[in-house]
């Protein structure tokens, strides 16, 4: 990161005075020194780059690439950013055949803007996947940029989850059934030395939190799919009391079966949009039901039977104690 170029992108936000004054004399005056076999170079100012480690790092990268979002925008593509890794998502007909040139000019603009700002387009990470609407032909269109040629991949990993061109999720599925039954053997080694308690907790931070990582994205998938993560769950449950197979302890421990917890994690999301405290891009999704016509309900305010009240008010205080 070039530090006149990083100051800049600091004015063009709106950031001056004494604020930039800080940012300034953090970025200055550093040097560095290569040491080999002994002996010391002299030292060499620095006039690129920020401390790696350091708490400003990620947040000043960010600011450094703030304008890359002007460029991608400029063709039409949606996007997310998260730290060094950019996402670009556009949504076409599959009668279209001028995708994969619009493809290419929007990558070669974002090379031509890398280059600008002392960085490199690694077209090594770069995956372009295709996802077909249900009864659409599969695309194979490859894109050419810098005089290297990008084929469509039959899956990426996107923060920790991988996406197939089919979005059945079965590698992703796959893959966490693996680091779950490998962590479930780790601990069940140590098993004899710990506690009931300690042996939950061990398996709720090691197993339960990767299957609920990114879980809502399963939701929709036919029970079959899902039943490798709830067969994980169930051996969980039984390395935490120590029992053989075929016991069901997950009422025991509240925990909801995989099945449920897709389920309220969706839920969840849904009603944080409605809420208006979701990302846009998940608000923008969910439509407020506008009635045809008008209801006597509408304005006569919520009614509720006390049986039902009753069984809501119980409904609520499950999910809230799982």
């Amino acid at each position: 990161m070039d530090h006149r170029i990083l100051l800049s992108s600091h004015v063009e936000m709106g950031i001056s005075g004494s604020a930039l004054t800080w940012f300034e004399s953090y970025l200055a005056d550093r040097s560095y020194q290569v040491a080999w076999r002994g002996s010391l170079s002299s030292p060499h100012t620095l006039s690129t780059g920020v401390p790696q480690g350091s708490v400003l790092g990620p947040v000043l990268f960010s600011l450094y690439t703030k304008s890359l979002g002007s460029v991608i925008s400029a063709h039409g593509f949606s996007y997310h950013c998260y730290a060094d890794d950019t996402q670009l998502f556009l949504s076409f007909s599959p009668s279209d055949t001028q995708v994969p040139a619009w493809i290419s000019a929007c990558l070669a603009d974002i090379s031509a803007w890398m280059s600008t700002h002392h960085l490199k387009l690694n077209l090594g990470k770069t995956e372009l996947l295709f996802l077909p609407a249900k009864g659409s032909p599969m695309i194979d269109a490859s894109i050419t940029v810098e005089g290297s040629i990008v084929s469509p991949s039959q899956s990426a990993r996107s923060l920790g989850v991988t996406l197939d061109n089919q979005l059945c999720f079965s590698s992703h599925i796959a893959a966490i059934t693996r680091t779950c039954r490998f962590s479930l053997h780790n601990i069940r080694r140590i098993r004899p030395f710990l506690t009931q308690e300690a042996t939950q907790l061990l398996v709720q931070a090691l197993v339960i939190s990767r299957l609920d990582y990114c879980n809502s994205l399963l939701a929709g998938l036919p029970a079959c799919a899902i039943k490798p993560l709830q067969l994980v769950q169930n051996a969980a449950a039984r390395l935490v009391f120590n029992q053989p197979k075929f016991t069901p302890l997950l009422s025991s421990l509240h925990w909801l079966p995989i099945a449920a917890r897709i389920r309220f994690k969706s839920l969840v999301l849904a009603f944080q949009a409605a809420r208006g405290t979701a990302p846009p891009y998940l608000q923008s999704l969910i439509t407020p039901y506008t009635p045809p016509r008008p209801l006597r309900s509408a304005s006569s305010g919520p009614r509720s039977h006390l049986r039902s009240s009753a069984r809501l008010k119980t409904h609520l205080f499950r999910l809230h104690y799982h």
